[in-house]
């Protein structure tokens, strides 16, 4: 994961999916214990949503030179942050911590086998770790090489690889069936980029309806997955 300045733009684009974003906390305030880690926290857009939680400290770290400035902007004025301008390891941690969340992160990081032991080892007994990732390696884009993504997943073999690292599965699902035909035609066969409007419009129009959906009839497929495991106690 050397990622000395993060090449893409999909962060300002990103910026518009409030509806989305809120979609994500919400489904994984359940788990958000007292002392949170985020691993690739961006210019922190998801961080001030985890800040609006009744945590007590949120760790966030971004290696990135030329985001980790934003981020110290973004969130210079929140008590409870700590920003670390470094890849994520246990050793820069005062004390194991309830829940560690790589949102939209641990694609970026090439061996993350090796970044789910280090997790693992980061939580406290009982904690939990918390993936959000893109779904579906034949969804693979220009938008996904753009921004340094290393691949797609699917359910199974992400849970195998969370399982191997040590950690009990409390659940894995996909996330945003209607996102994937979207994509498909305006990233992997137009090889077109996430464009500001296009997500807003999105997130206006679709997020909501599928949110009220998904909730009553979890989707067999989806654009993500949204995996939520337990450090075993």
């Amino acid at each position: 994961m050397t990622l000395l300045h993060y090449p893409g733009k999909d962060l300002e684009a990103m910026s518009f999916a409030h509806n989305y974003h809120r979609w994500i906390l919400d489904l994984i305030k359940p788990y958000l214990g007292s002392h949170v880690v985020e691993v690739g926290a961006g210019v922190g857009h998801f961080s001030q949503l985890l800040l609006e939680t009744p945590i007590d400290t949120l760790y966030a770290f971004e290696p990135s030179a030329n985001l980790h400035p934003l981020l110290s902007t973004t969130l210079q004025h929140f008590p409870r942050i700590r920003i670390h301008s470094e890849y994520f390891h246990s050793e820069l941690l005062d004390n194991p911590v309830d829940t560690i969340a790589y949102i939209n992160v641990l694609e970026h990081i090439e061996n993350d086998a090796e970044e789910l032991l280090t997790a693992y080892k980061a939580l406290k007994p009982g904690g939990h770790l918390i993936v959000f990732v893109p779904a579906l390696p034949w969804l693979f884009s220009l938008q996904d090489q753009s921004v340094g993504h290393f691949r797609r997943y699917t359910r199974k073999p992400l849970i195998r690889l969370s399982e191997a690292a040590g950690f009990h599965i409390v659940q894995a699902r996909y996330f945003d069936i209607a996102g994937i035909l979207p994509w498909y035609i305006h990233c992997t066969l137009l090889k077109n980029t996430l464009q500001a409007g296009n997500v807003s419009l999105y997130d206006q129009a679709i997020v909501p309806l599928m949110r009220r959906i998904e909730a009553l009839c979890p989707p067999p497929i989806g654009k993500n997955i949204l995996l939520i495991a337990q450090r075993r106690c």
